[in-house]
C-alpha cells in the first residue's frame, strides 16, 4: 500500500528541509516532509540555541548574494511567525596579519561594498571589552552580523508550511527511495510514499541515502561549550559581537550569552573525528571541554567561568568545504542539498528557495559554484555517475 498524490517529498526536516518544505508549500504544491527524529532534536546539525549569521563572508565572496537574500527571507519569516528569530550583534572576523579569515572578510566587504571597520586587537578590546586578542590581531567588524535561533526557525518554517497545506511526519526513518517512470517513491519504516519530485536534505545521513555521494559529504563530530562569564555584562548581545577567530591552534567561533547565562564557543572541526551519524559519541568528555576552555581563558578570560553546558552536533563536510546543491545527474526528479561543512545554517532560508526552484524548474539563484560537477576533474571520482 502506498500514499501517492504528492507533488514533492522532502527527506529531512532540519534547517534546510524545513525551509524547503515551507517554500514548496508557499507555492501551492502538495508537499510531504519526512523526519527520522522529533521536530526539535539534538542528533543532527540544527540545534544549539544560536547560530551565526554574517555578511562579510571570508570563505568566498560568491556567498554574499545568497546571504543578502537569506537576510530578507529570515525577516519575512519573523513577520509571518510573529517572533524574533534573528538578533543583530555585529560580527568580528579576525586573525594574525595576513590570515585567511581577516583577508577573506575584507575582500568580501570591499567587493560587495559592505559597511565595515578595520581595527587591531587593542582597538577591539577598547570597544568590546570582553575580547582580549593580541594587539597585532587584524579585526574586521561588520555591523549586520548576528545570530539566528535555529530550533525556533525550524519550528516556524514547519508550522507555516503546515498552515499552507504541507504534511510532516516525524519519527519515520527512510529506508530507501527510487525513481520509476519519472516518479519517485520513498519507503519508510511505516509505509511507501510516491511523488513527482524528491528533495534530499538529510544532513549527516545523506551518504546513507546516496552512497555514491558519501566521499563528498563526510560526517564529523563537533562540540560546543557554554561558559559562565565572571563579568556577564560584557557578554550580552549589545556588547559582544559574534566572531570567527584564527589563532595558533585553529579556527574558533563564538556568541554572546542568550537564553542561558553562558558565553558560547566552538572550534571548527573540533578534534577531526569522522563519525557514523548513527553512532557519533554524543556525550562530550573532559578533553572536549579542556580544548575549548583553554582557548576561552587565553582570549576571553572574563568569559571563562564554570561550564554551563556542553553539547555535541554534526558537521557534514564536502572536500572543499563549499555546499553541494544540484539535481541528481541520473534522476533529474531528485534535488540534493548537502555538505554544508559547518557554516550552512545561516543560509537555510535561501536554500529552501533554491531547492524549490530546482524541483519546479524555475530560473532562480546562480548556484553554479555549488554544483556537483566541480569534482569531476579532481581527485574525487565524478559523483553519482
Amino acid at each position: 500500500m502506498s500514499a501517492g498524490g504528492y507533488d514533492v517529498i522532502v527527506l529531512g526536516l532540519g534547517g534546510m528541509g524545513s525551509a524547503t518544505l515551507f517554500h514548496l508549500a508557499s507555492r501551492g504544491l502538495r508537499v510531504l516532509g519526512l523526519e527520522r527524529f522529533d521536530i526539535v532534536h539534538e542528533h543532527g546539525s540544527s540545534h544549539g540555541l544560536t547560530r551565526i549569521i554574517r555578511l562579510a563572508y571570508w570563505e568566498d565572496p560568491v556567498y554574499v548574494a545568497l546571504l543578502r537574500r537569506s537576510y530578507e527571507l529570515w525577516r519575512e519569516l519573523e513577520r509571518d511567525a510573529d517572533e524574533q528569530l534573528l538578533v543583530i550583534t555585529g560580527s568580528i572576523d579576525a586573525g594574525p596579519p595576513g590570515s585567511p579569515i581577516f583577508e577573506g572578510a575584507r575582500r568580501s566587504s570591499e567587493l560587495h561594498s559592505l559597511p565595515h571597520e578595520i581595527m587591531d586587537g587593542a582597538a577591539l578590546r577598547r570597544r568590546f571589552p570582553g575580547y582580549r586578542l593580541p594587539d597585532a590581531t587584524q579585526c574586521l567588524y561588520q555591523p549586520e552580523g548576528g545570530f539566528l535561533l535555529p530550533e525556533r526557525c525550524n519550528v516556524a518554517h514547519v508550522a507555516l508550511a503546515q498552515a499552507r497545506g504541507a504534511e510532516a511526519r516525524y519519527r519515520e526513518p527512510v529506508m530507501e527511495w527510487g525513481v520509476v517512470n519519472g516518479r519517485v517513491w520513498v519507503q519508510t519504516e511505516r509505509t511507501r510514499y510516491e511523488a513527482g519530485r524528491l528533495v534530499i536534505c538529510a544532513g549527516a545521513w545523506v551518504g546513507k541515502l546516496l552512497p555514491d555521494l558519501s566521499p563528498l559529504a563526510v560526517p564529523e563530530r563537533q562540540v560546543l561549550a557554554w561558559l559562565q562569564p565572571s563579568r556577564p555584562e560584557l557578554f550580552v548581545p549589545a556588547r559582544f559581537p559574534v566572531f570567527n577567530l584564527e589563532v595558533e591552534d585553529g579556527h574558533y567561533y563564538g556568541f554572546p550569552s542568550h537564553q542561558i547565562p553562558g558565553f558560547k564557543l566552538g572550534r571548527y572541526h573540533h578534534r577531526g573525528e569522522v563519525v557514523d551519524p548513527d553512532e557519533p559519541r554524543r556525550e562530550p568528555d573532559e578533553a572536549d571541554e579542556a580544548l575549548l576552555r583553554s582557548f576561552a581563558r587565553r582570549y576571553f578570560p572574563d568569559g571563562a567561568g564554570p561550564t554551563v553546558a556542553l553539547k555535541s552536533c554534526l558537521f557534514t563536510n564536502s572536500p572543499d568545504h563549499h555546499f553541494l546543491l544540484d539535481l541528481h545527474p541520473r534522476h533529474p526528479e531528485v534535488a540534493i542539498a548537502a555538505g554544508f561543512s559547518g557554516h550552512g545554517y545561516k543560509f537555510c532560508s535561501v536554500i529552501g528557495e533554491v531547492m524549490a526552484d530546482l524541483v519546479t524548474d524555475r530560473p532562480g539563484h546562480d548556484i553554479d559554484f555549488f554544483r556537483l560537477g566541480r569534482f569531476a576533474k579532481g581527485p574525487i571520482n565524478p559523483p553519482l555517475t
